[in-house]
C-alpha cells in the first residue's frame, strides 16, 4: 500500500552553483510512504506524516546552504567559526559559518531530484512503524510571469533565517494605475536574479583592498557567528534588514522614483507567503 501527500511542506534554501554562484530556491515537497496496514486499515495517520517528516526537515537541510563539496573551484575547511568554504568558480566567495549553517553533499553539483533521493533515504534511516519505503519530490513553484531568487541572511531573526546563506525563489507582482506591469516585473525579477541582499549594517569595512570589489558580512547571533565575502556586483545593499517586508518597500519605493508613477509592489518570500508596500514618486 502507497500513502501520499503532496505539498506536504517546503523548503527554503540556497546551493553553491559553479556556473550561477549563490542561488536561492523554494521547493514544494511532495512525498510518498510505502507500508502494510495496520489493524486500524491505515498506514500511518495523515495527522501524523506532516509533523514527522516536517520537523526532520526543518532541523536539517531547510534554511541551509547546499554545498557541493566535490564542485570544482570548491574548498572546504575548519574554521573558528565552524566550517570555511572558499570558492573560485565561478567567482570569488568566502563564507566561514556554523557547522548546522551548511549541507555538505559529496556531488559536483546539487539537483532537486539528488537531494530528494538523499532526504528520502536519511528518513528511511529510522522509519515509522509499517512504512518500508519513502520517497520525496522537490518541485519548484509554477510561476506564470517573473521570478526572482536571492539569498540573504537577517542578524536579527531569532529562527534559522538568521543563517547568513539562504535563500528562496518567488514571485514578484507590480501595480502601477491599478493593473498589474508584466514589463516591469520581469525587468526588476531579472536585476534581482542571483543576488545577495545586505543589510548596510552587517557590512565590514576596511579589511579588503578596494581594488577587489569585494564585500564583506560578518555579524554575531544565538547561534554563532557569520562570516560572507563575495563580489560586490553580485550583492546589493539595503539600508534596512532584508526582510520581505522591506524588500517590497525598497521595490516599491525604486521603481515610483524610476517610472514617475504611484506603485504597489507584492513581493513574495517562496511560497504563498510576502509582503506588499505602495510608494509614490
Amino acid at each position: 500500500m502507497t500513502l501520499f501527500v503532496n505539498r506536504l511542506t517546503q523548503l527554503d534554501v540556497s546551493w553553491w552553483c559553479p556556473t550561477r554562484g549563490l542561488v536561492g530556491a523554494s521547493w514544494h515537497v511532495d512525498v510518498e510512504l510505502d507500508g502494510e496496514l495496520g489493524d486500524d486499515g491505515m498506514l500511518f495517520d495523515f495527522g501524523d506524516v506532516k509533523p514527522w517528516i516536517k520537523q526532520r526537515l526543518d532541523a536539517g537541510v531547510d534554511h541551509t546552504l547546499l554545498v557541493p563539496s566535490r564542485a570544482p573551484g570548491l574548498e572546504i575547511h575548519d574554521c573558528r567559526e565552524g566550517l570555511c568554504i572558499s570558492t573560485t568558480l565561478p567567482w570569488a566567495m568566502e563564507l566561514r559559518v556554523p557547522r548546522q549553517a551548511l549541507t555538505l553533499l559529496p556531488w559536483r553539483e546539487i539537483s532537486a531530484e539528488r537531494l530528494a533521493d538523499h532526504l528520502a533515504a536519511e528518513l528511511m534511516r529510522r522509519p515509522p512503524p509499517r512504512v518500508s519505503d519513502i520517497r520525496l519530490r522537490l518541485r519548484e513553484e509554477e510561476i506564470e510571469g517573473a521570478a526572482y531568487t536571492y539569498s540573504h541572511g537577517l542578524r536579527r531573526h531569532v529562527g534559522n533565517c538568521q543563517r547568513i546563506a539562504h535563500g528562496h525563489r518567488s514571485r514578484l507582482y507590480i501595480w502601477q494605475l491599478g493593473k498589474r506591469v508584466p514589463a516591469l516585473e520581469q525587468r526588476w525579477a531579472d536585476w534581482l536574479a542571483d543576488r545577495y541582499l545586505v543589510d548596510e549594517a552587517d557590512i565590514v569595512t576596511g579589511d579588503e583592498p578596494a581594488w577587489k570589489a569585494l564585500l564583506t558580512t560578518r555579524y554575531r547571533t544565538d547561534q554563532g557567528q557569520f562570516f560572507l565575502r563575495l563580489p560586490e556586483k553580485r550583492c546589493h545593499v539595503l539600508p534596512t534588514p532584508t526582510t520581505v517586508e522591506w524588500i517590497a518597500d525598497w521595490l516599491a519605493q525604486q521603481i515610483a522614483s524610476d517610472t514617475g508613477c504611484e506603485t504597489r509592489v507584492q513581493a513574495f518570500e517562496g511560497i504563498d507567503k510576502g509582503a506588499i508596500a505602495q510608494a509614490v514618486p
